[in-house]
């Protein structure tokens, strides 16, 4: 019997639309908030201090959020998150409405936000995997990544004209997104009810369990530290010099916003065609592709600086990227015990995101130390040779381990 397509599988209509609302509110909002402090204070760093409470607060959730997500019925979890998320907002909306936001307010909100976002994305993939037969997780997985590309591209660009208009704008539409996600996550009819266990809820084995379980598995253990890790970092920090160079060192709004836009529609793209690809595309090939596409870009931008070529070498890239981590994240939700998705997913994410803010630092050390040149030909080696132990790893070659039905 064929499955119901996802077109029609209802929960999985409202879990999509919930999610959309949700990120499109949390994308508004996140240009609006650096925006609020500078124009209450005029201060760059206290504005820039957002992200750095945001990140920190993150990686500090993460674990214990995957193991939340693995204790509480999943789709009750998601919406205590989204009824959190609205009260935080709602104390911003008054804050803003009287004419006064206090800095420890604004942190505060930034710092709950990815408390929530913590708890709220391994909740959301348990469910996901409960809404979905086992043969449709890919293509569930890449309309996901489709919907948070197109909350990307369009909630900056909407969060600063609403924020110009008026500054309250774009959290009461945040508030407004988050109320709309809560009814869709309720009128879901599917439960994702974890297996009771007994034991301290966030004891060392608990935490680790999801670093536990990719560990052990060779396959899972190389991709991730090679994609994950060192990818993620050479990545971020080639995306850096690339915009500082395609801008002219900030001098130009044009370049900068070309690379940026093209990034944001090579995303978009890549998670449009990943449902496409055939099911027997191995996605450690789809991976080493996309090393040698972004050391491959590197490698141009050592010979030259046009904006709209940097631009199009940039959409292939975060495309191909795309398709890969949609294929690597949909295989480790199979893999995954379902007991244990949340906490994999969890492990996962903190993996990938405890290197990414070092990137953009590195490549401004880099571009201010050696030039545009010697930075390029640098990153171009240093993710070659990440190309290069994702093509020819045995693990990788192998292939993941079979997966037995559950």
């Amino acid at each position: 019997m064929e499955p119901t397509p996802l077109s029609r599988n209802r929960d999985f209509r409202l879990l999509w639309v919930g999610g959309l609302l949700a990120s499109l509110g949390s994308q508004l909002a996140s240009i609006a908030l650096p925006l609020l402090v500078l124009r209450e204070t005029g201060s760059a760093a206290q504005a820039g201090a957002i992200g750095t409470v945001s990140v920190g607060a993150l990686l500090l959730t993460m674990l214990p959020g995957g193991v939340l997500a693995d204790r509480i019925e999943r789709r009750r979890l998601m919406r205590v998150c989204d009824v959190g998320s609205l009260l935080a907002v709602t104390a911003l909306v008054i804050a803003v409405l009287r004419g006064h936001t206090p800095l420890p307010l604004v942190l505060l909100v930034a710092a709950a936000g990815a408390l929530i976002a913590s708890t709220y994305g391994p909740a959301a993939g348990g469910l996901l995997r409960a809404a979905v037969p086992r043969e449709q997780v890919r293509a569930a997985s890449s309309r996901m990544q489709a919907r948070g590309a197109a909350a990307r591209l369009i909630g900056p660009l909407g969060g600063g004209a609403l924020f110009a208009w008026h500054p309250v704008l774009p959290f009461l539409a945040e508030g407004v997104g988050l109320l709309l996600s809560t009814i869709c996550v309720a009128l879901m009819r599917t439960r994702s009810v974890p297996a009771a266990r007994s034991g301290a809820v966030f004891s060392r084995s608990e935490l680790t369990a999801g670093l536990t379980f990719i560990w052990r598995q060779p396959y899972l253990r190389t991709l991730l530290l090679i994609f994950g890790l060192g990818m993620n970092f050479a990545f971020s920090a080639l995306m850096f010099a690339t915009l500082a160079v395609a801008s002219d060192g900030g001098r130009s709004g044009v370049g900068g916003g070309t690379v940026v836009s093209c990034t944001a529609a090579g995303a978009l793209a890549g998670a449009l065609l990943a449902p496409k690809l055939d099911a027997r595309a191995r996605d450690g090939s789809l991976v080493a592709l996309s090393c040698w596409a972004a050391a491959a870009t590197a490698g141009v931008l050592v010979l030259t600086r046009v904006p709209v070529l940097i631009g199009l070498l940039c959409a292939v890239c975060m495309c191909l990227s795309t398709v890969a981590s949609i294929g690597f994240v949909s295989g480790m939700l199979l893999a995954a015990p379902p007991d244990r998705i949340g906490r994999v997913q969890s492990a996962a994410g903190f993996l990938s995101t405890l290197v990414q803010p070092f990137g953009p630092l590195a490549g401004g050390a880099l571009l201010g130390t050696l030039g545009g040149t010697r930075t390029f030909a640098l990153l171009a080696l240093g993710i070659a040779l990440c190309a290069a132990v994702v093509t020819w790893a045995p693990p990788v070659r192998r292939g993941p381990a079979p997966v037995p039905a559950v």
